[in-house]
């Protein structure tokens, strides 16, 4: 902790003690009121000298209230402050969740949303976003540092994933039920007519293309789930997906679920990426999330900022309490 304006608080106790020294210094006189001759008789009384004990007691606790008011209003003058030194670091890594959020995906992604969260918590700097995709494809969060606001994103993936599991009764939604129910499924099934559905390589080629500035030097990496079962006429194939991903310097982290299709030919598009693809345990989730955490990152910002925060909150209390002393004191010794 320090002041703020250190100067202005040593002309202040010079001042005082100036003012302290030559008080002293001034000789008392009676001015005007009338001496009572002979009181020594009442002085020797008991009740007499218990009100001029009780009466000096009060007056020095008058005086060290006044001293302390006068210190601490001195202190919140100068501005007590303390120093901060905030850590601004940033690493060049982005990371992308994208999700296929067909039924049969849903206790995957239920699993990785959970896991991920303590991911997200541990980040410093990183990008984080989230985009989920059946015919189409829909960004829930472009890529951003807001950590909490990931956290909340995956929260409600999840609720709306049980929701959408549990809830298929034909009552009256009420606002957030909607809300529930929708929210992994508006926009994914736009064109579903035509085009089907689970259209895998549109989905991460899509995804692809949520990366901003993919010309700059970062480490990209997509975290991909999905059952590879393919329902329709997609725009991009996945081996095409891939080979976007490997041109612009994405690593794709794909986990399958218990029943994958085609599974050695998916395995085979994923590490194409110089990605990784994991089947489905109850454990590889973590694995995952382990394998990515080892996934070079280097320093972008070695920076650093001092901030000065003023903090008088404790300065004022003491003050507070001193000059409520003062007051009540005060009438004490008039009575």
């Amino acid at each position: 902790m320090e002041l703020r304006y250190p100067l202005i608080v040593i002309i202040l106790i010079i001042a005082f003690i100036c003012y302290i020294f030559f008080e002293k210094k001034r000789k008392v006189k009676f001015i005007k009121g009338t001496k009572i001759a002979n009181t020594n008789y009442i002085k020797n009384t008991d009740y007499y000298k218990n009100k001029i004990k009780k009466y000096n007691t009060i007056t020095k606790i008058l005086k060290s209230c006044c001293l302390v008011s006068i210190i601490i209003s001195i202190i919140l003058i100068g501005r007590l402050a303390k120093i901060e030194k905030l850590n601004l670091n940033e690493y060049n890594r982005d990371i992308f969740l994208c999700m296929d959020i067909s039924r049969s995906v849903d206790d995957l992604n239920k699993e990785l949303v959970e896991t991920l969260k303590n991911t997200v918590k541990s980040l410093k700097g990183e990008r984080f976003g989230i985009s989920i995709f059946n015919t189409s494809s829909v960004t829930l969060v472009p890529l951003t540092d807001d950590y909490d606001y990931i956290i909340d994103t995956l929260d409600t993936i999840k609720q709306s994933i049980d929701y959408n599991n549990f809830n298929n009764s034909n009552t009256t939604l009420d606002d957030y039920d909607l809300y529930l129910k929708n929210y992994i499924v508006s926009g994914t099934l736009e064109g579903n007519e035509e085009r089907g559905s689970s259209l895998i390589g549109d989905g991460l080629a899509s995804c692809v293309y949520s990366f901003s500035n993919l010309e700059e030097e970062r480490t990209r990496i997509i975290i991909f789930t999905t059952d590879n079962e393919l329902e329709g006429t997609p725009l991009v194939t996945l081996d095409q997906a891939t080979k976007i991903s490997k041109k612009n310097g994405i690593k794709v982290f794909a986990i399958g679920t218990e029943y994958m299709v085609d599974e050695n030919n998916f395995k085979e598009s994923i590490e194409s990426t110089r990605g990784k693809y994991f089947k489905y345990s109850p454990s590889t989730t973590k694995e995952i999330v382990n394998d990515i955490e080892k996934t070079s990152k280097s320093l972008l910002n070695d920076q650093y900022e001092t901030k000065v925060l003023d903090i008088p909150e404790i300065p004022f209390l003491i003050l507070f309490i001193s000059i409520t002393l003062l007051i009540i004191l005060k009438r004490k010794v008039i009575s």
